[in-house]
């Protein structure tokens, strides 16, 4: 099974290229441990999508060390992938949004696949339940999909707000759609605006929320090159700024009862750089997983 790597951010909060930023005194990134725990959970193929003018960087510094115990290839995020006959402004330099990301991919992945951001910490349960519905899909399966719901509590940082897709299911944990907002620590409570502008509310703890990690039978690519040129139609007068993002086509089609998508809670406690003030705590709460023997104490590199 393959895992597709998000890695073509900006990482304009945290101040540069954070997929590449030791945490530890091993000089192991973020990615490190995704990538361990992806191993190690039965994912033998990693697809690292990034900007093409920065495979070099990224190669020296991960590609090539990660290749000796996992198989790799990469994918470039490039503006001009797009459907024909639309052309983006010039001084758009911003990533097209997570489903542009993933069609870009779509001549390198070969089988059912996750996707996860670079610069996330995940935790080895959500790459459990994500490998375990993956296997479980019968061969050539199509417009089956699962979210890795995590409880908000476990996704927030004491430095800022965080964006998460509150999560909203049915009796049987399917996805009916996700709210994409804002959510922050308010004393002892956490508050969720709605980027859409909807009513800031106060969400349970244990609310669980999208952390943009999707599992995917291999349709989805067929799916985004389908809804490609509706989004852009639909956004012809916002080009210079507008996003295609993958909760909104996997909530699109859901909402069209064309997919489904199962809900699949995790324990698993997120770590991120969200902000420069988070490097600290997020290297602290590595530091504790590797003495509770989580992660082995010498440089990721054999399993």
């Amino acid at each position: 099974m393959d895992l597709l790597i998000l890695a073509a951010g900006m990482g304009s909060r945290f101040g540069g290229l954070k997929q590449i930023e030791p945490f530890d005194e091993r000089q192991n990134f973020i990615i490190d441990y995704s990538i361990y725990d992806a191993k190690r959970a039965g994912f033998d193929r990693v697809v690292f999508l990034i900007k093409e003018e920065n495979r070099e960087i990224f190669e020296e510094t991960v590609g090539k060390r990660v290749s000796k115990y996992i198989d790799v290839a990469y994918a470039y995020q490039k503006l001009e992938v797009i459907p024909k006959g639309y052309v983006l402004p010039k001084d758009r330099t911003k990533p097209l949004g997570t489903a542009q990301a993933i069609y870009c991919a779509k001549d390198v992945l070969k089988s059912n696949f996750a996707i996860i951001n670079s610069d996330d910490f995940y935790g080895a349960d959500a790459f459990k339940v994500a490998d375990s519905f993956l296997k479980s899909l019968p061969k050539g399966s199509k417009g089956h999909y699962a979210n890795v719901g995590y409880f908000a509590k476990n996704t927030m940082t004491k430095n800022g707000s965080v964006k998460r897709g509150v999560l909203n299911m049915d009796k049987d944990n399917r996805l009916l759609g996700l709210v994409e907002s804002k959510l922050e620590w308010r004393g002892d409570e956490i508050y969720a605006a709605p980027l859409d502008g909807g009513e800031m509310k106060k969400i349970s703890h244990e609310s669980l929320v999208s952390m943009n990690m999707f599992a995917f039978s291999l349709d989805i690519l067929d799916r985004l090159e389908e809804e490609f040129v509706p989004f852009m139609e639909a956004n012809k007068n916002d080009l210079a700024s507008c996003e295609y993002l993958i909760p909104t086509v996997v909530s699109d089609l859901i909402a069209r009862g064309e997919v489904s998508c199962e809900v699949l809670s995790t324990t698993a406690v997120w770590y991120g750089v969200t902000y420069r003030d988070d490097k600290p705590e997020v290297v602290a709460s590595l530091a504790k997983l590797v003495e509770a023997g989580e992660y082995p104490k010498d440089r990721f590199g054999k399993l």
